[in-house]
């Protein structure tokens, strides 16, 4: 019998959203107790200001990567003045793009999804695996 995750082609929109939403269901099921995360510095380099923040440590990125598979499974987006402020300036880099056309716009933004979940979902990993390294667990 084949697996889910078979019937989608490996560059599937589809699939990267399931293994991210696999790998946060992992982390959960890992880490019985995030607080052993609180003040250990997170190694990871993020590129927005807002996320190093919001993120000094790693129960503050697990929290980040429960929060991002919440807005992707619920399609809501938490309207935050300071992550507003940054998605203005965001926007307003972007708005030249705006004026091209909408497939190219459309593949554009596909493959910064594709590389953004790809980079969420290896987050997700590494901080299990660093979870499973504080608490002494083999993996």
């Amino acid at each position: 019998m084949q697996s889910a995750d078979a019937k989608f082609n490996k560059k599937s929109l589809l699939l990267a959203l399931r293994r991210y939403s696999s790998a946060i269901s992992d982390m959960e099921q890992t880490i019985l107790l995030p607080s052993l995360l609180r003040d250990v510095p997170s190694d990871e380099v993020w590129d927005s200001e807002a996320a190093e923040e919001s993120c000094e440590d790693l129960y503050g990125n697990y929290l980040m990567l429960k929060a991002i598979r919440n807005t992707v499974e619920s399609g809501l987006i938490p309207l935050d003045d300071h992550k507003t402020k940054n998605t203005t300036v965001l926007n307003n880099t972007l708005e030249p793009l705006l004026n091209t056309d909408p497939e190219a716009l459309f593949r554009f933004h596909l493959r910064g999804l594709f590389s953004v979940m790809s980079e969420l979902t290896k987050k997700t990993r590494s901080l299990t695996d660093k979870y499973m390294d504080i608490i002494g667990a083999a993996n």
